[in-house]
Formats: C-alpha cells, sequence, structure tokens
C-alpha cells in the first residue's frame, strides 16, 4: 500500500508555481513517460484516505451518493474522478479540499500527457508558457516592481550611496535643499530624500529626466488605468504587430525583432494616449520608465549602446513591468545644462558627479534617448546614433575650466564630489579629462576641503586592467563672500 505521505510530497510537486518547487514539476518531466504508471494517483490517495479512516467503499457510496462502481474504478486508477466528486469525498473524510483538487489536476495534465504521442514535447512547451510566458497582473500595489536601481547604467552609485551619504550627513549640518546637479541614475538623489525638505535633480538626458518624473513627481495618477495598458501590452502578439521605426532599425541587433516591433508599438500607442489626453505626466512617464526598465533587461548588449553583441538574440517575451513609484513633495526636476542651472538655483549642499572621461552618456544611451524624444530620426553607422546632442564638455579637453566655473558659480554651502582614479587608465576613451589634483586644487580655492576614499570595483568593458581602484569623495566647505 503506497502511503499517504509519498501522495503529499508528489501532491507539493504541483502545488505551487508561485514558489521554487515550481521548478521541480519540469524536473518531472525528464523521468519519461515510462516511469508515469508508477506514480501515486488521486485514486491511491483517495483509497489510502478510506482505509485509513475504516470506511468500507459501499459505506462511502451510501454517503457520497457517487456510484460503487464508479468509486472502484477511481480507486483502482481506471478513471478519474470529476471535480463535484472530489469535493464531495473531502467534505465526507473531512479533508482537505484544495490538496484533492491539486491532486485531480496533476492526474489530468498526466493524463493529457500519457495520451498523446508528443505528450512530453507538448509538456516542455508548456514549460515555455509557464516560465517565460506573458505576465497579466491584477493591481498595482501587489506586483513585482522594478526599483530605482534596477536599471544597468554607467558609473552608477548604487553601491556607494551609503557611503557617501554617511560623510556628508556627518560633515554638514543643514537640512534644507539638496542639489544633485548630475543626477544620473538618481540613487544619491533619492536617498537624499530621507533627510531633505526639498531635493533638486538635474540631468542633460531626456530619458533620465522622464525617469526622475515617474519615480518622484508629485501627482496623482490611475494605478488601475496603468494595470489595464501594462496587460494590454503584455498580450499583444508580435506576429500581427507591422514592422514599425524601432524594429526596421533596431530589430535583430539590438533586440530580437519581435521584441523590438512590440517596442515600437508600445512607444507608438503611449504617446497616441497621450496626445488624446488620455495619460497625464506622471502616467506617461510611468509607462515610458517602465518600457525602458523592461527593456534593459533584453537588450542585446553589455550594458549601454555603443554597440551589440553580434551573435544570434535568443528569443524572449517582452513581458512589461511596473516601475515602484518614489513620490516626493519636495522634487525639482530639471533637464539643463548643470554650468547654466547652477545660476538660477541655490541650496544647502551640492553633490557632483560629472563624467570624466570622453564617453559621452548622450550616445551611450542613444536608443533610449531616442525611444524617449519619439522624434524618429535618421540613424548612421554601426550602433545607429542619430546626430549628436547635448555633448557635454565634462568629457572633452574643457573639463577642467567647466568644473571650476560649476563650482565657482554654486550657490551652497558645501561641496561633495565624486571622482574615481581611472585617469591611470590605458584606455584614452577611459581617461580622466581632470586629474585627481586638479580637483583637489579647484576646491580648496573655495574653501576647506577633506578628502575621503574606498576601494571600489568599476564598470569595465574588457580592454581595460584598473589596479586598485578607488571612488574618492571630496567634501569642501565653501567660504562665505
Amino acid at each position: 500500500m503506497k502511503s499517504l505521505s509519498k501522495t503529499k510530497n508528489l501532491n507539493s510537486i504541483f502545488s505551487d508555481s508561485n514558489s521554487k518547487n515550481f521548478d521541480n514539476i519540469f524536473i518531472f518531466v525528464k523521468i519519461g513517460q515510462s516511469m508515469m504508471d508508477t506514480l501515486i494517483s488521486i485514486g491511491d490517495t483517495l483509497k489510502t484516505i478510506r482505509e485509513n479512516k475504516g470506511f468500507p467503499l459501499q459505506e462511502v457510496a451510501d454517503q457520497t451518493s457517487i456510484n460503487y462502481t464508479s468509486l472502484s474504478r477511481i480507486e483502482n486508477g481506471k478513471r478519474l474522478p470529476t471535480k463535484n466528486q472530489v469535493q464531495n469525498l473531502a467534505l465526507f473524510y473531512q479533508c482537505s479540499e484544495q490538496e484533492l483538487i491539486k491532486q485531480l489536476i496533476s492526474d489530468k495534465i498526466i493524463s493529457e500527457i500519457k495520451s498523446e504521442d508528443f505528450g512530453i514535447e507538448g509538456f516542455h512547451l508548456a514549460e515555455q508558457k509557464l516560465r517565460f510566458g506573458n505576465i497579466i497582473f491584477s493591481d498595482y500595489d501587489n506586483l513585482e516592481k522594478f526599483e530605482l536601481q534596477s536599471r544597468r547604467y554607467i558609473g552608477n552609485k548604487a553601491k556607494l550611496t551609503n557611503w557617501i551619504m554617511k560623510i556628508i550627513d556627518k560633515e554638514t549640518k543643514q537640512r534644507g535643499t539638496f542639489i544633485d546637479i548630475f543626477s544620473g541614475t538618481a540613487i544619491v538623489a533619492k536617498s537624499a530624500m530621507a533627510k531633505y525638505k526639498k531635493v533638486i535633480l538635474n540631468d542633460i538626458l531626456y530619458s533620465n529626466e522622464v525617469t526622475y518624473n515617474a519615480f518622484f513627481k508629485h501627482q496623482k495618477w490611475n494605478k488601475k488605468n496603468i494595470v489595464e495598458l501594462i496587460n494590454h501590452y503584455n498580450s499583444l502578439d508580435a506576429k500581427k504587430i507591422k514592422a514599425n521605426y524601432f524594429s526596421k532599425n533596431f530589430g535583430s541587433k539590438f533586440f530580437e525583432k519581435d521584441v523590438a516591433k512590440l517596442i515600437g508599438y508600445i512607444r507608438e500607442d503611449i504617446e497616441k494616449k497621450k496626445s488624446e489626453l488620455l495619460l497625464n505626466e506622471k502616467e506617461y512617464s510611468i509607462l515610458l520608465t517602465s518600457l525602458i526598465y523592461t527593456i534593459d533587461k533584453l537588450a542585446n548588449t553589455v550594458g549601454h549602446f555603443d554597440a551589440y553583441i553580434k551573435k544570434p538574440i535568443k528569443k524572449k517575451p517582452l513581458n512589461m513591468r511596473l516601475i515602484q513609484t518614489e513620490d516626493f513633495k519636495g522634487a525639482e526636476i530639471y533637464r539643463e545644462d548643470s554650468n547654466i542651472l547652477v545660476k538660477k538655483i541655490k541650496g544647502d549642499i551640492a553633490y557632483i558627479d560629472p563624467p570624466y572621461n570622453s564617453r559621452q552618456y548622450s550616445r551611450f544611451y542613444h536608443i533610449y534617448e531616442n525611444l524617449i524624444k519619439w522624434e524618429k530620426p535618421k540613424l548612421y553607422g554601426v550602433a545607429l546614433k542619430p546626430d549628436p546632442e547635448n555633448m557635454s564638455k565634462y568629457c572633452t579637453v574643457q573639463a577642467k575650466n567647466t568644473f571650476r566655473d560649476l563650482v565657482n558659480n554654486l550657490d551652497v554651502k558645501y561641496l561633495a564630489v565624486s571622482y574615481n582614479n581611472t585617469y591611470k587608465s590605458k584606455s584614452k576613451s577611459s581617461a580622466n579629462k581632470i586629474k585627481l589634483e586638479e580637483i583637489q586644487e579647484i576646491l580648496e580655492e573655495i574653501g576647506p576641503t577633506k578628502i575621503f576614499q574606498q576601494s571600489h570595483k568599476y564598470f569595465n568593458a574588457g580592454k581595460t586592467d584598473f589596479n586598485d581602484h578607488k571612488e574618492y569623495l571630496f567634501l569642501t566647505k565653501k567660504n562665505t563672500k
């Protein structure tokens, strides 16, 4: 007699598609069809329960109004019970209806596999659909969302933020206005929001501005409508969508061709809904940012768009997910040249983390810039870039003088400046345009400066060997005039 405990073990394999046991359902396929007859069925389970409780089969038939012959055939594995019969038996035996129903479902799956010539292959296909199929959400609050730091971004400070903010907290006193003048991923600005009344965010990229609006802009938005839109986008069939600007340019290069078609279609639809006044600024930004964060996981790149990997792209579904918004009443968002903006604003402390080498962020992330602006420009070269735009002086020989102009014009009490020592790099594109000593010299001209340092693993595309790489933080108390 097969024990009920073994039945329970089998049942647990099929019980929860959202748990780690979900993987076990696919291990089962590897057993092979010849082994299926040895598995414990719902009939075995029902027979074990009945015998353990000491009921004759005829009494069960009389009490449940289930035909004696049907019960016998169910227990012998010659037929499957109906859902209603299982519910009646669970009530009579006073055992878990849920567990028996799950056991019934698993037996139906096995029965289908056994009865078809390509049953195992069909099961493998079901595996792929369950693992990678379209995600459908029920509501915003209970779905898995992208956090701010979920996106790949060169030079992001996610692993250094606690260290940076700890120094700032110790060395400064004011908690009024925090300025993040080169916000990038905005991870430092987000951390500052927990302590400062007002946080100014600025970045020259269109894609970063829309990200800040999505995460931080304080504006009411309709969660239900946004979830419905995401569900609609996740139900789209790429085969029924025509080639578009995005897929014609980036399909089979930066993205798999069907994914590229979906990206182009969704982007066009978001723009259409905004033009029809069906989306406010917050909703529009949330959808665009969610699209960026979703496709960032599917991009055929090493983390930026200076080039794509020249290998066949593995087919995966789009499966859009939403971002986790971090609304902040004190957020003030700009997309301006930092050296111009500092002449218009003031605060207690400015955090400064400019680009230091020749790699232009507007060129690294040209696809996201293109996707957000959606002007569909003509593209050039292997990397399919548009005409240059938003080129930073900090990536040129003008970097030193531009930095001096910035810090002199900042109307703040303190400056915190991040710096890394990649200027020792053998790669010309990685070499810093301002040296460590030059940063220190410029800051000491405007006030007493402390230097802090910490070892840190820097992003490396593979061509440069960074030995003993360090992250520096300069903390300057600006002289009052």
